[in-house]
């Protein structure tokens, strides 16, 4: 196959799916997946299996729930429009607010909604913000002070308003059990006595539960207690990356090697501000399958460069057994959650092709790039 292109693993993305769908019953907790994380829909047969709801930030994520995975929409915008909104009402089962302004703002549009649709009602919620910052990285960190997300507890003191019939928080970003459970009592003493008063919990997203070392036994059990803590309560998570970890790669390959200050810089055919934003945003090294472990002291030390203008595309460094040169391929590893969502056409740079590995077979073409798309883009 010609690079660059992304592959996902079927075997690993069941694999994912069947840690969640565990945990979800044996915890009794609702899982359903964010878009935001993974909106590759050619794999959604695949996860259907499993799941058949999510959460959408956006109508464009809800209308593509609707068309490919299920019509159990969990909606949540930071703000809603008087043109958006009544689209969000005809295809959401849940829709929070960010703030009480928000939800006084269109809540007599749910009313009104729900009177008239007694067949499809939705079910109306409010963010709010637990002041638990369990993330390190301020871009990813939902609980930053001075953060938009959600209400404080000083304008809940008194009780919630009628018509809200859950509470939403999120401050996790590839989290812990052990995280959830610092967030989770920070919640409870500033909201908990509004739990006998609401139907459901949603506890956001960030929760790796499907890497190697997640404590699912800790997880299941701090779910448990909750509920028997409020049996009021349905539980909903609603993690990212966890469904999609691990799942996929980014295979490259080497097109020249420069040299400047004794810092040798392998050039590839992809890159990271096209094609790995997060890798510049967060930043983080991906790793890389031929490369040598990080605790090897010798080898032939490399960073790589994307194939942009942008002076910041490059990351690094790595260790090789041998030195590179151009035609060599390198497969960046894990490159299946928040890279595809997070792509773009900067430079024109062509967008990598995207293929399935089955679980049997060749690997099956899902999406191949062309100008038009590039073209279209601006149409």
């Amino acid at each position: 196959m010609e690079t660059p292109y992304y592959i996902v693993y079927e075997e690993k993305l069941r694999r994912n799916m069947e840690k969640l769908r565990m945990v979800a019953d044996k915890a009794d907790v609702k899982i359903i997946m964010a878009f935001k994380a993974n909106a590759l829909w050619k794999t959604f047969p695949i996860i259907s299996e499993y799941f058949q709801s999510s959460t959408a930030s956006s109508l464009n994520e809800m209308k593509l729930s609707l068309d490919y995975l299920g019509n159990d929409v969990h909606t949540y915008c930071p703000v809603y429009t008087e043109r958006t909104f009544p689209e969000f009402l005809k295809g959401s089962s849940h829709i929070t607010f960010n703030s009480l302004a928000q939800f006084e703002k269109f809540y007599p549009q749910i009313k009104d909604w729900n009177k008239a649709h007694p067949e499809k009602q939705v079910s109306a919620g409010l963010r709010v913000n637990p002041h638990c910052s369990v993330i390190e990285t301020d871009i990813y960190n939902p609980c930053v002070p001075g953060s938009r997300f959600g209400e404080n507890p000083e304008t809940l003191k008194n009780g919630i308003p009628e018509g809200i019939e859950g509470l939403h928080f999120h401050a996790l970003c590839e989290s812990s059990s052990y995280d959830l459970e610092k967030v989770l009592e920070a919640f409870k003493a500033q909201f908990g006595h509004l739990l006998p008063h609401i139907k459901w919990l949603n506890m956001g997203g960030g929760h790796l539960i499907t890497r190697k070392d997640y404590d699912t036994d800790h997880l299941i059990a701090l779910l448990k207690k909750l509920h028997e803590e409020y049996p009021n309560l349905e539980i909903i998570m609603e993690p990212g990356s966890a469904f999609t970890w691990q799942t996929g790669d980014l295979v490259t390959e080497v097109l020249d090697v420069v040299e400047d200050a004794g810092i040798k810089t392998a050039i590839i055919d992809a890159s990271f501000a096209c094609h790995m934003p997060d890798c510049l945003e967060m930043p983080y090294r991906p790793n890389i399958l031929e490369a040598l472990p990080d605790d090897k002291e010798s080898g032939n030390v490399y960073r790589l460069g994307g194939n942009s203008c942008l002076s910041g595309d490059y990351t690094g460094d790595w260790k090789f057994e041998n030195p590179l040169k151009p035609g060599d391929r390198l497969t960046l590893l894990d490159m299946n959650h928040y890279t595809t969502v997070k792509t773009n056409m900067f430079n024109g740079i062509q967008h990598p092709s995207i293929w399935l590995q089955p679980l049997e077979g060749e690997p099956v073409l899902l999406r191949e790039y062309t100008y038009d798309d590039y073209r279209d883009r601006m149409d």
